[in-house]
């Protein structure tokens, strides 16, 4: 049996990777796992969660994975893509996907571009309908700085990590990502040691690239990729 661990990011849940995992268990008979990292899920509660909870959730998982199945992948978005590739290069997983990899992040001029649609929807009083707006206002006001402290050290843990990653990786960057900045998937794919290594682009996806931009064909390159 085959099995995949995806992993949500950073203040996140699995919501932003359910639509790529659903896909995955209509197209296969995998064991698809997402587990809630300390602290995330629709209700947040980040202070004086440290980042090696984070980390020690995604290894028990992993390792529960592979316990049982034959072939493992791995799936991480954000901050999760980080977490993902700091196991790959730890434990004997069979492919790596990297979706929306804040190995980089925030891109300014795409963050402008959004805050300019959001001042607009606020001038026409239509900002209850900005779904950017929806998804990150909670977030931002229940985020300690801690915790954004605790993401930058699982940045700094997994930049290291992908010289040690030999195995096929597919990374997928959206072109109009208001929180990484486009730039980051190249510098994954850069520094990635392995000789199967995919660049993927999605076109006007947004950060969260499982439900924006044409994730029909985000979601086929995906499982082409991990099946193949």
């Amino acid at each position: 049996m085959n099995g995949c661990l995806c992993i949500h990011g950073f203040t996140g849940s699995p919501y932003e990777v359910q639509p790529l995992a659903d896909y995955l268990r209509t197209h296969t008979d995998w064991k698809i796992a997402v587990p809630v990292l300390p602290g995330h899920g629709e209700t947040l509660s980040l202070k004086k969660v440290s980042c090696n909870e984070w980390l020690d959730c995604a290894e028990a998982a992993l390792l529960e994975l592979l316990e049982e199945c034959e072939t493992v992948y791995l799936i991480g978005f954000s901050m999760g893509g980080l977490i993902a590739a700091y196991l790959a290069a730890r434990y004997p997983v069979r492919k790596l996907v990297m979706l929306s990899a804040a190995a980089k992040y925030l891109n300014p001029s795409q963050a402008k571009q959004d805050i300019r649609v959001m001042f607009q929807d606020l001038r026409e009083k239509k900002l209850h309908e900005n779904e950017l707006f929806l998804r990150y206002r909670e977030k931002l006001l229940m985020t300690p700085p801690s915790a954004a402290r605790q993401f930058q050290k699982v940045v700094g843990l997994a930049r290291p990590s992908l010289r040690k990653i030999n195995i096929p990786v597919f990374i997928a960057q959206g072109t109009a990502d208001g929180i990484v900045p486009v730039k980051s998937a190249a510098y994954i794919y850069r520094r990635l040691s392995s000789a199967e290594r995919h660049l993927y682009y999605s076109p006007g996806a947004k950060h969260l690239i499982c439900h924006t931009g044409n994730t029909e064909e985000l979601f086929k390159k995906v499982f082409t990729f991990l099946s193949g």
